[in-house]
Parts: structure tokens; C-alpha cells; sequence
């Protein structure tokens, strides 16, 4: 069938958009003629989601369905900035990808004032992926019993989810909720370089699997909410998921003055009043001014999946005076990344990896200290600027052209 077929069918209602790609020749094909469908359906021309250099075969393969071109959102670089870590110990340049003015240029005064006080020290403190299925169970007292069968057989359970990866491997299943008759095992794994939500996941149902055999249990559903994927919750900020990281400096008063116009006791006030006692007077679970901006920001760069900003907005800021000198923190405990599999692969994301030079396998943990290093530099830049009073007007001369 060629291409007018396809679209002659499209039109009259006999063909869906879906089923395009079994009848076009090629990914690429099937793209262009469901963007000329959308053409003739609005009644406008599309031809700069037709501009692309990505290769559609692939990411209709991997990473899209009923594709029609790509979305183009800016890209900067800022820095370089020095990082001191366990595993990153050099000087990065970072890709950020956003539409906001203003905001790497925030980010890049935060790099050159780290740079100009000797470099961050960044650290990661653990890396898990978690999926916490939700399994029903007659009475309480049953689901009781689940709950003893998966404590007691942990061994066993674990070689049946690495069967499944040669990568995966289940650390612990920690916490096992019980709420009336239902039974949420919180499974808890490390998935090397890559993010790991699917590995995690085929792991877990074969767990599941096996559960049912042994039990009365009954699986409802393979993500019970207890994971917590891709939303803010408590359990993920004290047990961690993803990378949790961790990042300070400490600048001395004369930087403090210089490159942030401030002292150290202006940006210790504004970060207690803003971020500690303001989103508490909000109940806000995100004790920080814009860890999302940055997070974001790298993650559009580099192919991470973007609807895990909500769970790396999550974390603490923290600020001290030491004898004018600023001691200044920022504390991830979710940030799920990768530099394997997922976005990563696409060109032009996996271009933005190589800025940083953090492609590939062995560079996850390396990428997260660069990640936590760059939510520390925005940080300080904006709570420097607040304390400064220059926020209005770097928006006004940057965001507004």
C-alpha cells in the first residue's frame, strides 16, 4: 500500500493513526504521513516538527508511538564548574535545555562562584529503583502471612528476579505495608547504568509470580502506588530512590561579596525564611527554592525521563554562616537517571550526554554527582539573587529580551 492509499484511508475513516505503521514503508514514512493527516485536520502546515535529525526508525522502535516529528526546545551550556567528587574529580561543561531566560545564566553565575571557591564536593549515598506491588489477601491475618512468606523467603525471591537481568539485583524488600486485606512489598533494586524502571518491573512480576504459587495472595496490580513513581511522597524522600545525592561548598565572605553581591548572612536569612520556614508554612514536602528549574533543565538535555522532575524537585536546602563565610548544601534523595538505555540513545540527547562525558556504561553515578553539583550552583544562584533583591531584574533583562 503506498503513501495516498494510506492517507485517502486516513481520511475517510477506515484507517486509525496507529495502524499506519504496519502498511508504510518505513518509521520515517509512517511519520509523514500521519503529520500531513494532522496537516489537513487543523488546517495548517507543520514544518517544524517535520525538521529533524533524529533516526525515526529507532525511537518509533524505543521511545515514541504514532510519531509525527520532534519538538525543538533550546539548549545552553553552562560552566565549566569543578567538581569534586568520588566519582566525577574534573571540570564539567552542562547542557541545559529550557525556555526560560534567565536561567542559565543564573546557573552559570552559581558555576563560576563554586569554581572561584575551589569546587563542590559531591556524593552519592545510595542508588536503588523501587516497584511495590499491591496484593490482596482474604483477611488481615492472611495478608499477615504473605507478608512472613516474603520476609522468610528473600533468597529465594531475589535469584528469581535477577533471572531476569543480567544488570538487576534486589537489595531488600523494605517496607511491606499491610493496610485491611491488601499486603505493598516495596522492592527495592540496584540497575547499574540505567534508570531501571523496566528492568525492575519484569523482575518484579516474575517475584509475583512466584508469590502466587505459594501463596493465597492475589496480585492486583504490579505498581501499588508504595514505589513512589513519578510523584512527591514521603517514603521516597527518607528511604531514597534513584540516585540520592548530596552536594556543599564553602565560599569565602570575599567570593560571597563579589560574584554574589551579598554576604553570607543575607542568604543564610533568605534560605531559612524562604525555604525552610515558608515551605513548612505551605506544607510544601520541597524544602528548596528551584531544584526542579535545574533538574529539568538536564534531564531535557540528556534524555532522562522528564516525568521524573517531580520526584528530583524533592530535598533540602541548607545555609550557614561560619564567620562570613557560607557554608551552602543541597540534598537530593530521588533522583532517577541514567546514561544507558531509555531517552539516552536518542542523537541529539545522547549529544548532550557527551558534553559532560557521561555516555555510556560505568557513568551513572559520575552523571549524578554532575547533576547534584549543577542543583547546587542554581540554587545558591537564585537565593544569592533574592537576598541581593536582583531577581526582578535579571528576569527583566534576560527573560524578557
Amino acid at each position: 500500500m503506498n503513501s495516498k492509499e494510506i492517507i485517502s484511508k486516513l481520511y475517510d475513516g477506515s484507517m486509525k493513526l496507529y495502524q499506519v505503521d504496519k502498511y508504510a514503508s518505513s518509521a520515517k514514512e509512517a511519520t509523514d504521513i500521519r503529520r500531513e493527516f494532522v496537516e489537513f485536520k487543523i488546517g495548517k502546515e507543520l514544518p517544524n516538527i517535520a525538521n529533524y535529525s533524529i533516526d525515526m526508525e529507532r525511537a518509533s522502535a524505543r521511545n515514541i508511538e504514532n510519531s509525527i516529528g520532534v519538538i525543538q526546545v533550546p539548549m545552553g551550556v553552562a560552566g565549566p564548574i569543578k567538581v569534586n567528587g568520588e566519582h566525577c574529580k574534573r571540570d564539567v561543561l552542562i547542557p541545559l535545555a529550557t525556555s526560560e531566560g534567565a536561567l542559565v545564566a543564573s546557573i552559570n553565575r552559581g558555576f563560576s562562584t563554586i569554581t572561584a571557591s575551589g569546587g563542590c564536593n559531591a556524593r552519592v549515598i545510595s542508588d536503588c529503583m523501587t516497584r511495590a506491588p499491591a496484593i490482596k489477601a482474604e483477611s488481615a491475618s492472611k495478608a499477615l502471612e504473605i507478608k512472613r512468606y516474603i520476609e522468610n523467603n528473600f533468597d529465594n525471591l531475589k535469584e528469581i528476579a535477577e533471572s531476569t537481568t543480567s544488570h538487576g539485583k534486589l537489595i531488600k524488600i523494605n517496607p511491606i505495608l499491610i493496610v485491611g486485606n491488601y499486603i505493598y512489598p516495596r522492592f527495592v533494586y540496584s540497575t547499574g547504568d540505567s534508570m531501571g524502571m523496566n528492568m525492575v518491573t519484569i523482575a518484579t512480576e516474575k517475584i509475583l509470580e512466584e508469590i502466587a504459587k505459594n501463596t493465597e495472595g492475589t496480585h492486583i496490580a504490579l505498581s501499588g502506588n508504595v514505589c513512589v513513581d513519578k510523584k512527591v511522597a514521603g517514603i521516597n524522600i527518607v528511604e531514597g530512590r534513584g540516585k540520592t545525592i548530596v552536594a556543599d561548598v564553602l565560599i569565602p565572605k570575599d567570593i560571597v561579596q563579589s560574584k554574589l553581591k551579598t554576604t553570607a548572612e543575607a542568604i543564610v536569612e533568605v534560605n531559612t525564611v524562604k525555604n525552610l520556614i515558608g515551605s513548612a508554612a505551605a506544607a510544601s514536602s520541597a524544602f528548596n527554592a528551584h531544584y526542579a528549574n535545574m533538574i529539568g533543565a538536564i534531564f531535557l538535555a540528556t534524555g532522562q525521563d522528564a516525568a521524573h522532575v517531580v520526584e528530583g524537585s524533592l530535598g533540602i536546602t541548607t545555609a550557614e554562616n561560619i564567620d562570613g563565610d557560607l557554608y551552602f548544601s543541597v540534598n537530593l534523595p530521588d533522583v532517577p537517571i541514567a546514561t544507558v538505555g531509555g531517552g539516552t540513545s536518542l542523537e541529539t540527547q545522547n549529544e548532550g550526554l557527551s558534553i559532560c562525558d557521561c555516555v555510556g556504561s560505568g557513568k551513572a553515578l559520575e552523571f549524578a554527582e554532575i547533576v547534584a553539583s549543577t542543583v547546587l550552583a542554581g540554587e545558591l544562584s537564585l537565593i544569592g539573587a533574592l537576598a541581593a533583591g536582583h531577581l526582578a531584574r535579571a528576569h527583566q533583562q534576560l527573560g524578557r529580551g
